[in-house]
């Protein structure tokens, strides 16, 4: 009796679980709009089930419609552009050294490239900050 109860509690719990899902096809780098998505009900591993985590947010690949909104799918705007010139910032132990250099990979607050110093042509890998600046650290 008592297993048929607590199967009876699951299975109301999750009905009340949902799922963002597209309304339409949404284009890699295309931010997401409250219009281009909506809410089903049921839940679906690896979904978003809050649509406030979504809107605003970029797609990384194309999500069509219908489809639920998988975490991976969707991430921080892009700030950097692939071969877009940028600052390069070196910052160690009071020293701080600031050259250009070109983005070789796009990418968002917070993410990992690689870019050229353009003096020297070497390749760095850099942390992206907000005001779109690379941070390179040992």
């Amino acid at each position: 009796m008592f297993r048929l109860v607590a199967l009876i509690c699951l299975l109301a719990g999750s009905a009340a679980a949902e799922t963002v899902v597209a309304t339409r096809t949404i284009r890699p780098q295309e931010l997401i709009s409250a219009a281009d998505i909506r809410i089903d009900p049921g839940t679906i591993e690896g979904a978003f089930q809050n649509p406030n985590l979504v809107v605003g947010q970029e797609a990384r690949y194309a999500i069509y419609p219908g489809r639920p909104v998988m975490r991976g799918t969707v991430g921080a705007p892009a700030l950097i552009e692939r071969n877009q010139l940028v600052e390069i910032i070196y910052a160690n132990s009071g020293l701080r050294i600031m050259a250009e250099g070109r983005a070789l990979s796009r990418g968002g607050l917070g993410d990992r490239v690689r870019v050229m110093n353009t003096a020297s042509r070497t390749v760095l890998f850099g942390t992206i900050t907000e005001n779109g600046t690379i941070l390179v650290s040992k």
